[in-house]
């Protein structure tokens, strides 16, 4: 097999999805200890926050490709360090996500990987519209998924929907989550 130097960058891309598709297999733990036997994945959790910081965004005035683009790599850490609940958080050292991402994307093609990092950066930094609105994505989809599995008999939810209802910073996101609150789950099927 002839092997041409973009042959090299090609690989590094591939290596990285391989590892992103860890994702698709580490639970959420943290709803492990409601009794929810097999909860979502972060893959799953990623996909709907980048959905939500798309419309957060278009209704704050936002970037909302900027938006969704954070949201889907606020996780991508985690293929490294699984998803830490937080209450083991305070017995262990806090992860640096720019650590983890910068080692994740050593191998990249510069383009690719500056753009992961700086990604995963602006998230973290909280300096942005687009960074402020994944964020609230995140915990309003936390909240979501709360409410999904309380009315799946998960009685003991509701400490994630207060939790993530207080951490809500835009006001589209306060509304849509004051909207879940009130809104059958199944309220979609009617339309």
């Amino acid at each position: 097999m002839n092997s041409r130097p973009e042959d090299s960058s090609a690989r590094a891309i591939a290596s990285l999805a391989f590892e992103l598709g860890l994702l698709k297999r580490v639970r959420r733990s943290g709803w492990w200890q409601i009794g929810v036997s097999d909860p979502e994945s972060v893959a799953d959790h990623s996909l709907r926050v980048a959905q939500l910081a798309t419309a957060i965004a278009a209704e704050e005035g936002a970037d909302p490709a900027r938006a969704a683009l954070l949201a889907i790599w606020h996780d991508s850490q985690e293929t490294r360090t699984g998803d830490i609940p937080h209450t083991a958080r305070p017995y262990l050292d806090k992860p640096v996500p720019a650590k983890i991402t910068a080692d994740q994307t050593a191998h990249l093609p510069e383009l690719a990987g500056k753009t992961i990092r700086a990604a995963v950066d602006e998230y973290e930094e909280q300096r942005t519209p687009e960074a402020r609105c994944a964020k609230d994505a995140d915990k309003l989809e936390c909240l979501i998924q709360a409410i999904e599995y309380q009315q799946a008999g998960h009685t003991n939810a509701q400490g994630w929907i207060d939790n993530s209802r207080k951490a809500l910073t835009t006001h589209t996101a306060q509304r849509i989550a004051d909207a879940a609150l009130t809104t059958s789950v199944l309220a979609w099927r009617g339309r």
